[in-house]
């Protein structure tokens, strides 16, 4: 015979206060866990997004990012020639050559600088990434000290508004425009015309070589074509594989410095919840004694106090997740560590990390209810009914 939910329910309800405290407990664990996953996902999901995946990335061999890779010209001219990529409608190649540097800009109302990156395009470049929208203004005139700024770029530092002027690489440039990236990594980029930015930084070389293949299936033959070439000093790698790289070291950080926050935190409510089962325990032992004497077995008992414990834990990571949901309309900028530039993206709350937060809820519940359930569940009726 086994023991009615709704009589479980009614003794949580009957110990409101003991239930609040101890669900508030679980729902600061779950709220934690919670946003460390999206904090998580958002990083990944901004820099996977960045990338396309019909777009092949050339870099100099054994570089990480594009601000250590150097790529000479006539490299780049006969990477770009290979007959596997695709032609635009002017007969051209869809192939973007592009300086990649690093300057330090100080943000809106303080004196701290952070590192952004600026980048050199050509009007192919543009073309390679369609997710890039012009959101205010016009965009750069080729061979004009003119710039444009990603909209995570412009919220944050000074000196970055349309009609402003930076100045870096020993010139004055001027901010006429500002472009929406969809949320990707280009959002905290600013970008010039790729020859004025190699002059005035006095770069002899690109950074990459940005391509789009005829047919995306044809990946693995250009890539080996390329890295094989004699002339050649330079590796292929998938636009969106080359920018889910650059958030490892980060993503490894975020999680677990995470994760050792999640488990301290979760032990502190794990024995929050086996006290207040322990408590609710000794305060039934009469109760107890008597639903054995109506013939409720001890498994009965055990799966009673189990249940109430897991539905106090589900209790608790519903509202942590709630609250944690909230986080989606803030955004939260770091130091990329792979390119030590500023980089700006969001929390991201999807299903797998709903899931993964109410399991984790459940298995705090059913760690600190299983003892307190066994004790309840292994109480004889004449003890009981003999401490009432």
């Amino acid at each position: 015979m086994k023991i009615p939910l709704s009589y479980i329910a009614r003794n949580l309800w009957t110990r409101r206060l003991t239930t609040l405290l101890t669900a508030a407990g679980l729902a600061l664990v779950v709220f934690v866990f919670a946003t460390v996953l999206m904090l998580d996902e958002g990083l990944k999901k901004t820099l996977v997004t960045t990338g396309e995946y019909d777009n092949v990335v050339l870099i100099r061999r054994a570089s990480e990012t594009e601000v250590q890779s150097g790529v000479y010209r006539d490299q780049a001219t006969i990477a770009a020639s290979h007959p596997s990529i695709a032609l635009g409608a002017d007969g051209q190649p869809l192939a973007s050559k592009e300086t990649v540097v690093l300057i330090a800009l100080n943000k809106r109302g303080t004196d701290k600088p952070a590192n952004v990156v600026i980048r050199g395009v050509s009007p192919v470049g543009l073309a390679l990434r369609p997710q890039v929208r012009l959101s205010a203004g016009r965009m750069f005139r080729p061979g004009a000290s003119e710039i444009i700024t990603g909209s995570g770029i412009a919220k944050r530092f000074s000196g970055t508004a349309i009609g402003e002027t930076l100045r870096f690489g020993q010139r004055d440039w001027t901010v006429v425009g500002t472009f929406d990236a969809g949320n990707s990594g280009f959002d905290s980029e600013i970008w010039g015309d790729a020859d004025q930015l190699m002059q005035a930084f006095r770069r002899p070389v690109y950074s990459s070589v940005i391509v789009r293949l005829n047919d995306s299936h044809d990946f693995d033959a250009f890539k080996k074509d390329i890295e094989s070439d004699p002339r050649l000093t330079l590796e292929a790698k998938r636009e969106q594989t080359f920018y889910a790289d650059q958030s490892k070291a980060l993503s490894t950080f975020i999680s677990i410095l995470g994760m050792t926050l999640s488990i301290i935190f979760s032990i502190g409510a794990m024995i929050g919840a086996m006290i207040t089962m322990y408590a609710s325990v000794a305060n039934r032992v009469a109760e107890i004694g008597t639903l054995r004497a109506l013939g409720f077995k001890r498994r009965s008992i055990l799966a009673a106090f189990l249940t109430e414990s897991l539905l106090l834990a589900l209790i608790g990571g519903v509202v942590g997740l709630f609250f944690a949901s909230f986080m989606q309309f803030l955004s939260f900028s770091t130091i990329n560590f792979q390119s030590f530039s500023e980089l700006a993206f969001g929390f991201t709350l999807n299903p797998a990390i709903v899931a993964k937060s109410l399991l984790f809820a459940l298995l705090m519940g059913f760690v600190g209810g299983f003892l307190p359930a066994l004790r309840a569940g292994r109480m004889k009726i004449v003890d009981s009914l003999r401490a009432a």
